[in-house]
């Protein structure tokens, strides 16, 4: 279940409230006359089936709510209520099937926001692989793959690919451009340094490496893999399973291809560096290619289901 606040001028209550009374999933509806302050109105709250919320927030986005009120969506853990399990024995589909395209919006946008933090995390994550590489210790690479924040603009590309969202596209792949040529370069003077002072050397790079050479070898497998993490990651998204993001954040090596490539530059390694680039932007393209799919069936389906229990 979801809970709404809304605050909403004097004006539109009543249609407000008929919307709410007539939708089928809502239940527990309170309304608190002249209650709100900034902006001035009345405080209109209710309980909604998660699988009927998508249509409810379009269609107080379409009454311009956002923009004269406010519209606060939560999500319920507990709710101790026949009322509303049956709102959501009422309402269409499944909730665990249901997309708050809202929601996963705002979740993305903010994800793929080109920030400090955003480039802190992402550069000690390309840190941390490099040293994995170097050391040929795959417990590195599975922690950078952890720490990594790629996913979110990645997950920004889908959204706004499939909602046609030209800003969050541009916000996205700035985050994703910049913030590998950020991480990589900075990458490459930490290796120069660590070569400096003995830590790293260059024939640790020219080794064997079994651990960690797929790196900078990729093949048809490294797209497969990217294309089922990509499904996976955007799945744990619209479902709110966000603990399903670890699982995908180390499936893909798109942080350790970036680590190796600007540890390969800083010596010269010029074909590792060029397989390791050729890794990272076969993963990127994959989990973009999965990710958009998997949003575009699940709109399908979900439309589907809606008009078959309609």
């Amino acid at each position: 279940m979801l809970h709404l606040r809304l605050i909403v001028p004097g004006s539109r209550t009543d249609d407000v409230l008929r919307l709410l009374e007539t939708t089928v999933g809502v239940t527990h509806l309170v309304v608190l006359n002249g209650a709100a302050r900034d902006p001035r109105g009345d405080v209109v709250m209710c309980d909604v089936a998660r699988e009927a919320g998508d249509g409810l927030l379009a269609q107080l986005r379409e009454m311009d709510l956002d923009e004269h009120g406010s519209i606060a969506v939560e999500n319920i853990d507990l709710s101790l209520s026949h009322r509303a399990d049956r709102a959501e024995d009422q309402a269409p589909g499944e909730g665990a099937d249901a997309v708050l395209w809202e929601s996963l919006t705002d979740a993305t946008h903010e994800e793929s926001t080109l920030s400090v933090t955003y480039l802190a995390f992402l550069t000690l994550a390309t840190m941390i692989a490099a040293c994995g590489v170097v050391l040929d210790n795959a417990i590195l690479i599975v922690g950078a793959m952890a720490v990594g924040p790629e996913f979110g603009p990645l997950a920004g590309i889908c959204t706004a690919l499939v909602r046609r969202a030209p800003r969050l596209a541009w916000r996205s792949t700035l985050a994703l451009v910049v913030g590998f040529a950020v991480a990589m370069a900075l990458t490459v003077g930490f290796s120069l340094f660590m070569d400096a002072v003995g830590l790293f050397h260059a024939e640790d790079l020219d080794a064997a490496r079994p651990n960690t050479n797929f790196i900078y070898r990729p093949d048809w497998f490294s797209f497969v893999v990217a294309v089922l993490a990509g499904i996976a990651g955007v799945l744990s998204l619209t479902s709110a399973k966000s603990g399903a993001l670890v699982g995908v954040a180390i499936s893909v090596t798109t942080v350790p291809a970036a680590a190796n490539a600007a540890v390969a530059l800083s010596y010269g390694q010029y074909g590792q560096a060029r397989g390791s680039s050729e890794q990272l932007l076969l993963n990127l393209a994959g989990i973009v290619l999965a990710g958009v799919a998997t949003l575009l069936t699940q709109k399908a389906l979900w439309a589907g289901q809606r008009r078959q229990k309609g």
